[in-house]
């Protein structure tokens, strides 16, 4: 069992016994060494959302939304309304009678929107007569509104009238928005990413298009905001695109290439684009990581540059990043896993790596985009770094999809196999523990 928790396992077949993928018990930087399962779904968990310092929902595909203390893992609320699967959830503060409050707003393929209570339970407000299922939502606390994003996109107030919405878009839909400076928002649609403004006069509001970004060559499975001045949007086929947050020109573009098939080794070129496809990213505003198939990559933004990667950093598509303090990153994947990364500072005597290190990774101006071949071998790369694998959590039999950091409080996780996982820290879980008992024995006299 403590072999479990601490993430050890035995080998499974060729991938599990290579070096880069394989930590073994010993996990000395690992300090979630203990975890508490947490039992209430009856489906596949898909969406962790923080409520405030101790709580948080999860929501399922059966339409339940759940309410946790990540403290002691006591399910709080039930929140039932939904008849269909959860697509997208939130969490948002405004302020009623001079009081702070959190509110969480749920969608559902059922085609409504929610707003709950996460006090009460209590179901406040509900939207069934949308045209599409919503499939993201984006809180503007500096307009007081919120948006949701389907085949069309919807701006609501806090009272959660609506207040406009666009025209109806693509069978796609919008899938991921972020907010741009001056009124500004990107959605990402299909294979394009989409500039609206946000017209506000007084009370009211008009939203419209003012400009299609089509450099994309596939569908965009990843938009985030890296900083005031920047977005990135990541493909199907792997490429990378650092956009100004002002003018929405191009800043970066990256494609990530795989090493040409030696010899016999033939590949299928939907199997190649799978392995390309970036699921997520995250970034710390100068950091970007894109979880990239079953590997990870690191771009530096201010370089322009990827300064590590790991080709193979789980058995099968990660799903979920997230960057620590102190150059920790963290990934989950379908393989079940949920794994500890350093970024560590490579020896200046050593070779940085080997001619393939960076072989499938290209840097392309607009130009050569389609056309460029792959980079063969690495030049000198300033700040160039390793990323090792510090930590593998292994608790869940299904895919993970996500996670959700409480810092000291310990690491959430959700999976396919209708469990959230809360991960805490081994070590000071044993100190508080100590400190409640010391604290009993001093309120009983010793006794």
């Amino acid at each position: 069992m403590l072999r479990w928790i601490l993430g050890g396992r035995d080998a499974q077949g060729a991938v599990e016994k290579s070096a880069v993928l394989f930590i073994g018990e010993e996990q000395p930087k690992n300090c979630f060494t203990e975890m508490q399962v947490l039992k209430g779904h009856f489906d596949i968990v898909r969406f962790l959302v923080q409520i405030d310092d101790l709580r948080f929902a999860s929501a399922d595909d059966d339409g339940l939304v759940l309410i946790w203390n990540v403290e002691t893992g006591d399910c709080l609320l039930e929140l039932r309304g939904h008849t269909q699967q959860i697509t997208a959830m939130m969490s948002y503060t405004l302020i009623r009678g001079g009081n702070v409050h959190t509110a969480l707003i749920t969608a559902s393929s059922d085609r409504t929107l929610s707003l709950w209570d996460p006090d009460t339970g209590n179901r406040v407000q509900n939207v069934s007569d949308l045209q599409s299922s919503v499939k993201c939502l984006l809180v503007l606390d500096r307009l007081n509104v919120w948006l949701s994003g389907g085949n069309e996109l919807c701006v609501w107030n806090r009272d959660f009238d609506l207040q406009c919405k666009t025209v109806h878009h693509s069978d796609a839909g919008i899938s991921a928005m972020v907010e741009i400076p001056k009124n500004f928002i990107a959605a990402a649609i299909d294979k394009e990413i989409v500039i609206f403004k946000l017209n506000v006069s007084g009370s009211d509001i008009a939203v419209m298009a003012v400009r299609h970004l089509a450099d994309h060559q596939d569908t965009i499975r990843s938009l985030i905001k890296i900083n005031d001045r920047l977005f990135a949007s990541g493909s199907h086929i792997g490429e990378l695109i650092l956009w100004d947050s002002v003018d929405w020109t191009i800043q970066a573009y990256e494609l990530i290439l795989w090493e040409e098939p030696v010899g016999d080794e033939v590949r299928l070129t939907n199997q190649k684009q799978i392995e390309r496809s970036i699921q997520h990213m995250s970034s710390d505003g100068e950091i970007i990581v894109a979880a990239v198939g079953s590997g990870l990559y690191v771009y530096n933004v201010p370089m322009k540059s990827v300064v590590a990667y790991r080709k193979i950093a789980h058995d099968s598509n990660i799903l979920h990043t997230m960057l620590q303090q102190d150059g920790q990153l963290m990934s989950c994947s379908e393989d079940g896993s949920v794994r500890i990364w350093e970024l560590q500072d490579l020896p200046l005597t050593a070779e940085p790596a080997s001619s393939g290190f960076f072989g499938m990774f290209g840097t392309f101006g607009r130009s050569s985009k389609q056309n460029s071949p792959p980079a063969k071998k690495l030049p000198a790369v300033p700040g160039l770094r390793s990323l090792e694998l510090t930590g593998d959590l292994i608790g869940h039999s299904g895919a993970v999809q996500m996670f959700l950091s409480f810092k000291e409080k310990g690491l959430v996780t959700c999976s396919t196999d209708h469990l959230v996982i809360v991960w805490k820290d081994g070590e000071l879980q044993s100190q508080l523990r100590s400190l409640a008992l010391f604290q009993k024995l001093e309120d009983n006299q010793g006794l």
